[in-house]
């Protein structure tokens, strides 16, 4: 019943994400039709590509499959390199997310099932989608400005290196997506009785806040796959792998306790709690980012 009292958390997540990201591709998809007509095309195929086979596998509703042809276009465009390879770019941690999130939802279904917590049939929503992926493209977009006091920061000493730097934050916030996830699902399986993370309290599986051995390190594990598709895609320094991951394995546990807090009070439905998890996988690799010496960033 809250979480349906909460439902314009979810149009807020959803208006926030959508309406910016949409923009934003339109804008892209004209300049690289006139300036490099084979990005445009790469870009707009793949990401389409993508949500037709999430519709085609029920794992999204049909806005949900859009929202997330919008999204993985925006991160595609924003992380164009030349020469240019259409794998090159952000559809690689895009896809370890979707593959991540498929299998480990799928891992144990029956007993799920009987648990009664497995996922509905039809898949995620547009606000589910949102949530956990909107951040990585929000703070991703590659003709955004930098504050001031950071772009004055080693990091942007080397002009060369400051789009994908820039990335590090959105790779941190895919790579909490796909940790929490994981560590959710496998957790609800092979993870026994979980354990409340603010008192260590066994609680049901299932429950807001509650954490297990197997799914953190499941999550973990998911993170730094994300984390390592990324940097592997984007040919970046072993800093991005290291902040990425660290961001992302932050945002989880960041996740559990807005779930055993203010999720459990009734504050905030589960969608909000994905987008603000992300949100602070982003903020912790941003400070990593800023705090790093200069002798960390340059290969």
């Amino acid at each position: 019943m809250t979480q349906i009292k909460l439902l314009w958390q979810s149009k807020l997540v959803l208006l926030f994400v959508l309406p910016f990201v949409a923009a934003g591709v339109v804008l892209q998809a004209h300049w690289w039709a006139v300036n490099s007509p084979p990005v445009g095309i790469w870009t707009l195929g793949l990401s389409l590509l993508l949500g037709l086979v999430v519709l085609q596998f029920r794992a999204a509703t049909p806005a949900a499959a859009a929202t997330g042809f919008a999204i993985t276009a925006s991160l595609m465009f924003s992380t164009v390199v030349f020469p240019y390879q259409p794998w090159r770019s952000a559809l690689a941690p895009v896809l370890a997310v979707s593959l991540l999130a498929h299998f480990s939802t799928r891992l144990g279904w029956g007993k799920k099932q009987r648990m009664g917590i497995a996922e509905e049939r039809h898949g995620r929503t547009a606000s589910q989608v949102a949530a956990n992926l909107g951040v990585a493209a929000l703070v991703s977009y590659r003709y955004g400005l930098a504050p001031p006091w950071f772009a004055n920061t080693g990091w942007f000493s080397h002009a060369g290196l400051a789009p994908m730097l820039l990335f590090c934050l959105g790779l941190a916030a895919l790579a909490e997506a796909a940790a929490d996830t994981v560590s959710s699902e496998i957790g609800q399986v092979l993870g026994g009785r979980p354990r409340m993370i603010t008192t260590l309290a066994e609680v049901e599986p299932g429950t807001d806040g509650a954490i297990s051995l197997a799914g953190t390190l499941a999550g973990a594990v998911a993170a730094a796959m994300v984390a390592a598709a990324g940097t592997l895609a984007l040919s970046g320094h072993r800093t991005m792998f290291a902040v990425s991951g660290a961001g992302g394995v932050f945002g989880l546990f960041f996740d559990s306790l807005l779930g055993a807090t203010l999720e459990r009070r009734g504050w905030l439905n589960n969608d909000a709690v994905n987008f603000l998890s992300t949100a602070s996988a982003a903020a912790f690799a941003l400070a990593l980012m800023a705090a790093l010496p200069q002798r960390f960033i340059v290969p």
